[in-house]
């Protein structure tokens, strides 16, 4: 039996203001060069132009950077539905790297699969745009806390 994917709502105004003034402070993703993209609620999408600094040995993006840009996906999303009261820390991620990251950017999707009031479960992907083709580079999966009382700066 097929399942659907939920719908992922437009976030409120406030709920995208404090995700972006957010991912303006993280010195990493500005390292990286990456860029928020969509902030919905349970789904947010981070971008990562092509530069020849995020490179490995053999040309390909980096796996630390698609990592980063992942894990920041993916909390991100919890965040998104998290109390406004809050922040988040990534407890755990997994991620397997399923074939050469290369091409113009690279794109990370954080999915929330189960929301909870302490741990939150997202799901990761990672593409790749090479061409104006899309690919599957990265998927995992990644448990988020929430910390209430304690808002994101």
């Amino acid at each position: 039996m097929a399942t659907a994917e939920p719908d992922y709502p437009e976030a409120d105004a406030a709920t995208r203001e404090r995700i972006r003034d957010s991912f303006a402070r993280q010195g990493l993703m500005a390292h990286l060069g990456a860029e928020l993209l969509e902030v919905r609620r349970g789904r947010v999408r981070i971008g990562l132009p092509f530069a020849p600094s995020l490179t490995q040995q053999h040309g390909f993006f980096h796996a630390g950077g698609t990592s980063a840009i992942a894990d920041s996906a993916g909390g991100y999303a919890g965040l998104s539905v998290f109390p406004a009261d809050s922040s988040v820390l990534t407890v755990e991620f997994k991620i397997n790297l399923l074939a050469p990251a290369r091409g113009e950017c690279l794109e990370a999707v954080g999915k929330v699969l189960k929301a909870g009031r302490t741990l939150t479960i997202c799901q990761l992907e990672v593409f790749a745009f090479d061409g104006g083709v899309a690919t599957l580079v990265a998927a995992g999966q990644q448990t988020l806390i929430c910390l209430q009382g304690r808002p994101d700066r």
